[in-house]
């Protein structure tokens, strides 16, 4: 059983403190798997390897630090976030990290699916690729194998603010969203369709 929030439009330092707060309950065993879905006001995530590297979005951009791997991530309207809070290595095939984020690529993958979409894994990057552009992120943090942070789908996002950005290593216009590609899932359907192929994949 997973219990699954809906919570609208979420500031990400509040979403950030809500993750921290619900991961120590899931380490507790205060709560069950816990699955957040929300957007959040446009933001570009930096995580450890873009301030390494020195990788800042362009100007007009807010930015936000954070701990979980990888560079630049956007968020924004038009985006759809997933932060599950799960206790993982309790089922077969999610004995590493590597396992983990292939498990929840295929959630993003079975979803598409359900709207004729073919997403589809590319050695470029982790995430979900569809027509050779990333319209799906993924990027987790653990502490006692109790994962925060998580994916995020870019459905319907404003033009060309994803794409201005050079996200995780790749080169800016690499991401996109699906309706730039001439995809147009509504985020609710795409909400049921999530949920239905993450409580199939759980319960098998």
């Amino acid at each position: 059983m997973i219990d699954v929030r809906e919570l609208g439009i979420v500031p990400y330092q509040e979403a950030m403190d809500l993750m921290k707060e619900l991961q120590q309950q899931r380490i507790d065993g205060q709560i069950p798997d816990t699955l957040l879905l929300l957007s959040h006001p446009e933001v570009v995530t930096v995580g450890p390897r873009a301030r390494n590297d020195g990788i800042l979005p362009p100007p007009d951009y807010e930015t936000i630090g954070v701990d979980r791997g990888g560079g630049l991530t956007w968020h924004g309207p038009g985006q759809l976030v997933g932060y599950p809070i799960f206790k993982w290595g309790q089922r077969e095939g999610e004995a590493s990290v590597a396992d983990i984020i292939h498990i929840i690529e295929g959630w993003l993958i079975g979803a598409l699916a359900t709207f004729g979409v073919n997403g589809v894994r590319d050695e470029r990057m982790q995430g979900v690729w569809v027509d050779g552009r990333k319209v799906c992120s993924i990027g987790l943090s653990f502490l006692r194998w109790v994962s925060r942070h998580g994916f995020s789908v870019n459905l319907s996002t404003p033009p060309g603010r994803v794409e201005d950005v050079a996200g995780c290593g790749l080169a800016a216009d690499t991401t996109t969203s699906l309706a730039h590609l001439g995809y147009e899932v509504e985020a609710e359907a795409f909400v049921q369709a999530l949920l239905q192929v993450v409580r199939s994949t759980l319960e098998a």
